[in-house]
């Protein structure tokens, strides 16, 4: 397995979402954007700075913060 955080992949990198380690509030915004256990996620875009990156999820493109997808647990595919 090569588990590692959301905000760790480069751009074209694909992985399923294992956990969300967020209180419940955010882990429940997150959810509602697609960020669900099992969701298959692509890294398309990175900022300058790598914070924000844009993800490709259910159907369309979620920017999410360093500090959120820090706190994702994934597998890359």
């Amino acid at each position: 397995m090569n588990k590692t955080t959301l905000n760790n992949l480069k751009i074209g990198e694909n992985c399923y979402i294992i956990k969300i380690f967020l209180e419940e509030k955010a882990k429940r915004r997150i959810q509602e954007l697609g960020f669900v256990k099992g969701s298959l996620v692509k890294c398309i875009l990175k900022s300058p700075f790598d914070d924000p990156t844009a993800y490709f999820v259910k159907g369309t493109t979620i920017a999410l913060r360093e500090e959120i997808a820090q706190n994702i647990l994934v597998e890359r595919v």
